[in-house]
C-alpha cells in the first residue's frame, strides 16, 4: 500500500551498515514517520523505537512492542530507556530516534515545543556504533495521498568525538546530525 498508494521512494540506502548496530535519526512531522523511516530496510533490517511511556497502554502497548517499541519517560532523565537503547545498538539493533523529541507540528494545542536533544547521539557514542542521519517527506500528507519519499545520509563523524565529554560530544554531535538531517529534508 505504502509503495502504490503514496509512491513510496527511498533513496541512500547504501549509505546504511549491512551488519552491526547504529542509531538512525530523523525530523519527526507524523506519527507515520517511523512506518516511512524502516520501510525500505524491513526486513533485513528490525527497528527498535524510542517511544513515549504515555503511549503504553492497553491494547496500543502490545502492538507497539511487536514493533518493536520501547518506554522512554519524556520530560526527565531516563536512564533506563538510555542503558536499553545502548545494549540493543551494542548487540546489533537498529535505534530509530527523532532527536526533537515530538512533532513538530500537532493539532490546535500542543504541549512540547518539538526542539533537538543529544540523546540519539549520546546513545551512539556510548554504544560505540554509527549516527546516521534521514530525512523524511510526506507524511505529513497522508490525507492528500502525497508521495512519501526518505533520504539516508551518511554517518556524523564522531572520531574526533572519542575521549571528550561525554556531555560536550553529544551536544556537537547534536547539532552535526541536525544539520545532516536539515540538509537531507531539503534534498527531498
Amino acid at each position: 500500500m505504502v509503495h502504490g498508494l503514496y509512491r513510496f521512494k527511498a533513496y541512500g540506502t547504501e549509505q546504511l551498515p549491512a551488519e552491526g548496530g547504529y542509531v538512525l535519526a530523523a525530523g519527526h512531522v507524523s506519527n507515520f514517520d517511523p512506518w516511512a523511516l524502516g520501510i525500505a530496510i524491513w526486513p533485513r533490517r528490525f527497528l527498535r523505537f524510542m517511544a513515549k511511556s504515555e503511549l503504553f497502554w492497553f491494547p496500543l502497548s502490545i502492538l507497539l512492542t511487536a514493533g518493536g517499541a520501547f518506554q522512554v519517560r519524556r520530560g526527565a532523565s531516563d536512564r533506563a530507556a538510555m542503558d536499553t537503547a545502548v545494549e540493543l545498538a551494542r548487540d546489533g539493533h537498529v535505534i530509530a530516534m527523532f532527536p526533537e523529541g515530538t512533532r513538530r507540528r500537532k493539532g490546535l494545542r500542543k504541549r512540547r515545543e518539538a526542539q533537538a536533544h543529544t540523546g540519539a547521539a549520546r546513545i551512539a557514542l556510548e554504544a560505540g556504533v554509527p549516527l546516521v542521519p534521514a530525512g523524511i517527506k510526506g507524511t505529513d500528507g497522508l490525507a492528500r495521498l502525497a508521495p512519501i519519499r526518505v533520504r539516508y545520509g551518511a554517518a556524523v563523524p564522531l572520531d574526533d568525538l572519542a575521549g571528550q565529554d561525554l556531555r560536550e560530544a553529544s551536544r556537537v554531535a547534536t547539532e552535526r546530525l541536525m544539520e545532516a538531517i536539515g540538509e537531507l529534508e531539503a534534498s527531498l
